[in-house]
């Protein structure tokens, strides 16, 4: 007669239902060991690679359908990142920025008002165009600037990063987890709800960028910015349709906000201001099918398999439990603001608000802990690299020049960075009589 066998019957169970329930969360563990790793080895795959094998794997292994995984993809970001990248692209070749540098610099001016310059523009259109799409356009704008001037490119490049983090916390458009914020979180009005929140802790948040980098790299500001012969547009064909699409995104952010204040109850999709102002490029362009074709289809591959990854560990469950176990409510302002600012340098900031939002809204969470989510993520990518998909474009873009930024050196500027601007909006956020 065989001994009896159903207790170890029931513990091998139990552990293969174990090791299927956190499987997800282990692939995400080793997406992120491989980010962070990626350049020390001799293979060196790309970020969008990494994550592409995470959702491959978590399918694979039968742990998301591939109809559940398609149905993860949120159609609108993707849709909204696909438009503004071609806007993007169209603007990167039309050589519009070089042109306004050198109508702007046309006699000596400090590093001071350059710099500020700088922060000012890519934090005000990082707002409007999505901070990726600045991130994207603005990569080659400030290495040329650098080659230019005489000036070192890492602290250009880290004015540029934290400058686009920075302006784009204060706007629902302003990057993807914001984008997701404003989709799905039932906000109303999301541009007047982004306004008044945030906008008076972003600038200020600008302001310290100016202050960190006269901090840290003093002797360059002893420097004289000295005019330089013009350079021609790049393509003057392209010119036209890139600005008349710069022109429609601002107009139809406009009207989308007035329709609102007006109580007409009619509404403008974010999706559809893309699509808008990319309409202007497609159409008019001689060059549509060379944009298109140009455009990071790499971030968006991320993304779409970013959403699949996070879908998967979403329906682990083990995400929920966890928070509703937690002392502090996840619904309260400073803790969704820490957390978003903590965890994000773990899983970056968009999984972090794909994973936080549904528990949030599920709770019926004020305008003000979502502006605190929106917040607390944001401003995650300024403390470290791995903080914000912004960082990485930047960082993939200037390797192709054969420039970096290190590690440490983003660490050692960004760490004191954010915690100065995480004590700026967490004190408005106790001020705000709202």
């Amino acid at each position: 007669m065989p001994p009896p066998t159903p207790c170890n019957s029931t513990l091998k169970y139990h552990n293969g239902a174990l090791f299927s329930t956190i499987l997800p969360l282990i692939i995400l563990a080793l997406v992120l060991v491989l980010i962070a790793l990626r350049n020390t080895g001799g293979i060196r795959p790309a970020i969008w690679q990494i994550m592409l094998g995470g959702a491959l794997a978590v399918l694979l292994f039968g742990q998301i359908s591939p109809t559940d995984a398609l149905l993860a993809i949120n159609i609108d970001v993707m849709v909204f990142l696909f438009g503004m990248f071609i806007v993007g692209e169209a603007i990167v070749r039309s050589g519009i920025l070089t042109e306004i540098t050198d109508r702007l610099v046309r006699r000596e001016m400090s590093m001071d008002v350059l710099i500020l310059m700088l922060i000012a523009a890519t934090g005000f259109f990082s707002a409007v165009l999505m901070n990726d799409t600045v991130a994207i356009i603005g990569t080659p704008f400030v290495l040329f600037l650098a080659r230019k001037y005489t000036i070192p490119p890492v602290m250009l490049l880290l004015v540029l990063a934290f400058s686009v983090t920075t302006g784009s916390v204060a706007s629902p458009i302003g990057n993807p987890q914001n984008l997701l914020i404003a989709l799905e979180g039932g906000l109303p009005n999301p541009f007047l709800t982004f306004c008044i929140y945030l906008a008076v802790p972003t600038l200020a948040g600008l302001a310290l960028i100016y202050g960190a980098m006269k901090v840290f790299y003093p002797r360059e500001f002893e420097k004289c910015i000295l005019p330089h012969d013009d350079m021609p547009v790049r393509d003057a064909a392209l010119r036209r349709p890139a600005l008349i699409s710069a022109a429609l995104i601002f107009a139809t952010i406009a009207l989308k906000v007035l329709l609102v204040l007006l109580g007409t109850g009619i509404t403008i999709p974010l999706t559809a201001i893309a699509v808008v102002a990319a309409l202007p490029v497609v159409i008019l362009s001689p060059q549509r099918v060379q944009i298109v074709r140009s455009i990071d289809w790499t971030t968006l591959i991320f993304f779409a398999a970013l959403f699949v990854l996070m879908q998967s560990v979403w329906d682990t469950g083990i995400f929920q439990q966890g928070v509703a176990s937690a002392a502090y409510p996840v619904t309260s302002v400073t803790v969704i603001f820490i957390l978003g600012i903590v965890v994000s340098q773990f899983i970056s900031n968009v999984p972090f608000v794909a994973l936080a939002l549904p528990l949030v809204t599920a709770t019926g969470a004020s305008d003000a802990t979502l502006m605190a989510l929106a917040a607390g993520s944001t401003l995650a990518g300024n403390l470290l690299v791995l903080g914000a998909a912004s960082n990485v474009i930047i960082i993939q873009n200037a390797e192709k020049e054969g420039t970096t930024i290190g590690f440490l050196e983003f660490a050692r500027i960004g760490a004191p960075l954010t915690a100065a601007q995480a004590l700026v909006y967490w004190l408005w956020f106790m001020v705000l009589p709202l």
